[in-house]
């Protein structure tokens, strides 16, 4: 996974990441005409048997990918999670749920995360009547984003801790785990980082 293409770590971990948004559901997607892992090898008869290590490997892999964070920013963010006292799994995924490039995401202003970061990167978000450029600026319960430049909106239903009017959108409530992506399995993430 050292390369930046999507679509091979999709392939990688063996299922659909949706990294590229709707691009991810075409007929031509690269996992749907080749679901086997990457490789010169080509497709194995047998599935590979992965060790303990190697799922959790997997699994944060997978979680770093679909928010598109890097190594260092993970770890902290488990580690500002480990502080908390409820569950760390679920302090974790709210985290990563309530980053400014997720909340644009979840907003339906952008096709994927990556539009996401970029449309924030590029300055087209306010927050709280505030320019910003970093993607990652966790929101906060009454904050409220306002898009400078409307993109091609995407159909998606904005969810229950988000509320979105036309080129406004406020954060209501805390980000709901089970609303969000479900694949990921909190628990080999923890396990990983507390070794």
């Amino acid at each position: 996974m050292q390369k930046n293409d999507k679509c091979r770590i999709c392939r990688h971990t063996g299922e659909k990441l949706f990294l590229k948004g709707d691009k991810c559901n075409l007929p031509s997607c690269p996992f749907e005409k080749r679901p086997y892992q990457p490789g010169h090898t080509g497709p194995r008869t047998r599935p590979r048997k992965l060790s303990d290590y190697s799922k959790q490997l997997l699994e944060k892999q997978k979680a770093r990918a679909i928010y598109g964070v890097s190594e260092k920013q993970m770890a902290n963010y488990f580690a500002e999670a480990r502080k908390t006292r409820h569950a760390t799994g679920l302090e974790l995924m709210k985290l990563l749920e309530s980053r400014a490039d997720n909340v644009v995401y979840r907003l339906g202003w952008a096709e994927s995360r990556a539009d996401a970061r970029q449309i924030v990167a590029h300055g087209k978000i306010k927050i709280n009547n505030r320019k910003v450029k970093s993607p990652s600026i966790n929101m906060k319960q009454g904050d409220t984003l306002t898009l400078d430049r409307p993109n091609k909106e995407v159909k998606r239903e904005a969810p229950a801790w988000l509320k979105v009017k036309a080129l406004e959108g406020q954060v209501v409530g805390e980000p709901i785990v089970d609303e969000a992506l479900t694949s990921i399995d909190q628990q080999l993430i923890i396990e990983y980082y507390s070794k």
